[in-house]
């Protein structure tokens, strides 16, 4: 990987901090850092859990990001709509017995 793409890699990792950690997380495992990955089988399962968490990570960053990119295309395309604000009404009323 070249310099220019060492930073830019980096630079997109550090906009997602949630990834950036399972990324740390993962690179613990393949270090051993804790110790206590001594047999393969210890450290597949750490990596298949590190995967997973990274995997619905990723995909909450995307949800989040994908609403927010419609969001704000909505407001472009149409600058009258408001936003979801609370709601104000305290539900309906009763009229009696």
């Amino acid at each position: 990987m070249s310099q220019s793409n060492n930073k830019s890699f980096i630079a997109r990792l550090n906009q997602h901090p949630k990834l950036r950690e399972r990324v740390e997380s993962l690179l613990n495992v393949v270090e051993n850092t804790t110790g206590d990955c001594i047999k393969a089988d210890d450290a597949e399962q750490h990596v298949i859990e590190e995967i997973r968490q990274m995997g619905n990570d990723a995909l909450h960053c995307w949800g989040s990001t994908a609403a927010d990119r419609e969001a704000k295309q909505l407001r472009e395309q149409r600058p009258g709509l408001h936003g979801n604000g609370k709601k104000k009404s305290v539900g309906i009323q009763l009229l009696g017995k």
